[in-house]
């Protein structure tokens, strides 16, 4: 009994995604996530910065409808602990100063405009 073996062709696509394709299909071939993100780079060349802006806006708010306030405390309690974890507390310490820094300087440059007037 014979048996044909169709040859294929490993491709890593740039998201590193393994792809196995026959080598018949390899022409035009793109795995899910390329073909997704072509289309996404398609759309904002047609609809702009704006058309995201837009739709983010509208899925936030309907996320907040059907989660509620406690969902964005533990998303946003998680993604702290990961960036602790990661960054370590030195991290937050240095935002910290950072932030502080920053109002300093704007309740002066402010403190200057009144003396101005």
């Amino acid at each position: 009994m014979q048996r044909f073996i169709s040859p294929t062709l490993v491709l890593i696509d740039s998201y590193g995604d393994i792809m196995v394709k026959k080598e018949e299909e390899k022409k035009g071939g793109m795995s899910v996530r390329e073909a997704g993100h072509k289309g996404g780079e398609k759309t904002a060349e047609t609809h702009g910065r704006e058309f995201y802006q837009e739709i983010g806006e509208k899925g936030g708010e309907r996320t907040a409808e059907t989660h509620g306030k406690e969902f964005y405390q533990e998303i946003g309690h998680k993604g702290g602990e990961k960036v602790a974890e990661e960054k370590g507390p030195e991290f937050y310490s240095k935002i910290g100063h950072k932030g502080g820094q920053k109002v300093k300087d704007l309740i002066e440059k402010g403190e200057e405009a009144e003396e101005k007037k």
